[in-house]
């Protein structure tokens, strides 16, 4: 296999550096456009690649496991560079289904700022290794340090390694989800050894020690010392174990303060795929609402935080899959405006309806641009205009990239 030089035109959706060739793609890890390097290729990716040339926009990665964990892709690439990277991911997943239109600056993520982690934790040999995979392998980087992380939470790695160490599966990972809260950390372990009752003691005296405000293992709250609040411009709402939270507070002020602009001065505003009420609360500041989800304990987190006085309008809620019963238009027929925020797989069904509805006004929220693309087509084509589409890097260094469109019925 002989060497060829290839010089990188653009970066991939996923951070690799893209060359061109007569062969198609290579794509070659940790490269920037303008740069030159001297490789083999094998099976589309470059193998060892030497540079030639560096970019003028290429910087010292910010935390020393860079080269090999897998949580972040582009630590190495410069501030404007990157987030006009991040606004063309969502341009051209928009252009791929004949949608062109303008797309507005990346609104910046902020750094340290991740409140909400997933890391993963595993045997090696007598030692405890907890971290994340490396990229594009099974091996996991036993992480010291963190620079997207919350301090709080870089702070705590020792203690959750001590933690984990507990109950490790004899073969096999499990999994940690950790909150950082108004009250401290929220602590869910999953995969947990299934014989994790029998540590009950000391994983209580873990959670005392570190300070945990909630420790729950394999779906079960073992011990809370304190409620882990997360505060909703003012609403506190209990946060579910392990459930769905916008990753970073200064992203979700930013997505609510989106979703508020969007919809106006709508009176009646349904949100769908509504989590544990993220907008839905904010919303009813100023409109009635009707959040529907599909997932109990997050209803019942909402439920729980209407239950104090907030001085809100009307909040009515629902738990539905929206995915296999999405609302039909006699159901949509009340509202002003619409919001929806699906996971990574869209709202594919209920844009089919909406694009028939009488819905003045539509916000739809994404963390995948490629399903974004998708359910806005239905939307156009059912006969709404976009009237603004905004990225926000929520995920810093990562490829992923949430966005709020606002449509509008002619």
């Amino acid at each position: 296999m002989s060497e060829r030089e290839l010089t990188i035109a653009e970066l991939g959706h996923r951070g690799d550096g893209v060359a061109m060739t007569e062969n198609g793609p290579v794509f070659v890890a940790g490269a920037l456009p303008g740069e030159t390097v001297r490789t083999q290729v094998e099976n589309g990716r470059a193998k060892n690649p030497v540079f030639q040339t560096r970019s003028a926009d290429r910087v010292e990665p910010a935390c020393r496991h860079f080269d090999s964990c897998g949580g972040c892709s582009v630590q190495h690439l410069a501030e404007t560079p990157y987030l006009d990277w991040k606004r063309k991911l969502v341009e051209k997943a928009l252009r791929d289904r004949g949608i062109e239109t303008a797309v507005s600056e990346t609104v910046a993520a902020t750094s340290g700022g991740r409140r909400r982690a997933v890391l993963t934790a595993t045997r090696a040999g007598r030692h405890t290794l907890l971290g994340y995979h490396e990229k594009a392998s099974h091996r996991l980087v036993d992480i010291s340090e963190c620079p997207v992380l919350e301090p709080a939470i870089v702070q705590a790695l020792p203690g959750l390694k001590s933690l984990a160490s507990e109950i490790l599966p004899k073969k096999g990972e499990l999994r940690l989800t950790v909150l950082n809260t108004t009250a401290g950390l929220d602590v869910a372990i999953d995969k947990a050894d299934r014989n994790y009752d029998r540590k009950i003691p000391v994983l209580s005296q873990k959670t005392v020690e570190l300070d945990l405000a909630r420790l729950s293992v394999n779906g079960e709250v073992l011990l809370e010392i304190r409620p882990p609040v997360l505060d909703m411009d003012g609403i506190g709402v209990v946060a579910a174990p392990g459930g769905f939270t916008q990753a970073t507070k200064s992203a979700e002020e930013t997505l609510c303060r989106l979703v508020l602009e969007g919809i106006g001065k709508a009176k009646t505003v349904a949100d769908l795929f509504a989590g544990a009420g993220t907008f839905a609360l904010r919303l009813a500041k100023h409109s009635n609402v009707h959040a529907v989800e599909g997932d109990a304990a997050a209803i019942a987190a909402l439920d729980r935080a209407l239950r104090k006085p907030q001085g809100l309008k009307k909040v009515t809620f629902e738990k539905r899959d929206l995915f296999r019963r999405p609302l039909v238009l006699g159901e949509l027929e009340p509202f002003d405006a619409v919001v929806f925020d699906p996971p990574r797989a869209g709202a594919q069904a209920q844009s089919e309806l909406l694009a028939s509805s009488k819905v003045k006004t539509i916000v739809a929220v994404s963390c995948n641009p490629a399903t974004l693309a998708r359910d806005l087509r239905l939307l156009l084509d059912g006969g709404y205009a976009l009237q603004s589409v905004t990225p926000v890097d929520q995920f810093q260094y990562a490829p992923h990239i949430e966005v709020v469109a606002v449509l509008t019925r002619e």
